[in-house]
């Protein structure tokens, strides 16, 4: 992390981790208590094939409270299964305007975040400095582990009637996880990754 962390700390910046997941009606699977040899059954509807995208913003910076932003997309919306670069373009100026400070941006390789228009808006935008994850590396980005731990405690073992019923469930660990710093934070740590004070 030495050349994001060391620009971060001369524009006095926010280290700002980008990922995107997606979400279906069919839950992730845990263990669980049931009486023995009656395995626990979780029914699922049929339109079960129905997702959602979300991609979020875990934010760090010495001093200051770690922050996740982020933006729910079902998908099929507008006739896309997945986010536009408009669609990042717009939840980069949302945490820019919420962090109140410049933002130093790690993201991995997805084709959409090296598009011709991404890469022009980054280049015209003065607050904002993006580096590239290795490829394959997911375990050097702490919303991997946010992702891991709403599937684990929110998720996992629900069987979801409507789309609207994950939307919510989504949501609801998400905004409990924001006031967890200790949970945002920890997923930094995870990736043995640390920033130093300015």
């Amino acid at each position: 992390m030495a050349a994001g962390g060391s620009t971060a700390a001369a524009l006095d910046a926010w280290v700002v981790f980008e990922d995107e997941a997606g979400m279906s009606m069919t839950p992730p699977t845990s263990r669980t208590w049931a009486p023995r040899g009656r395995t626990p059954v979780i029914r699922v509807r049929a339109g079960a094939r129905r997702r959602m995208s979300v991609a979020a913003l875990a934010c760090y910076k010495p001093g200051e409270r770690s922050r996740l932003i982020y933006r729910p997309r079902l998908d099929g919306v507008g006739g896309r299964r997945s986010f536009a670069w408009t669609d990042y373009r717009d939840l980069l100026v949302a945490a820019h305007h919420q962090l109140g400070g410049p933002i130093v941006l790690v993201w991995d390789n997805l084709p959409t975040h090296r598009s011709e228009d991404m890469l022009s808006f980054i280049d015209s935008t003065d607050w904002l400095t993006a580096y590239r994850l290795p490829s394959y590396a997911p375990d050097l980005n702490p919303v991997e582990g946010i992702w891991s731990v709403l599937r684990r405690r929110w998720l996992s073992n629900v069987a979801f009637t409507t789309v609207d019923h994950l939307v919510r469930t989504v949501r609801q660990g998400l905004r409990k996880i924001q006031y967890r710093n200790d949970l945002i934070d920890g997923c930094l740590i995870g990736t043995g990754l640390r920033l130093h004070p300015t």
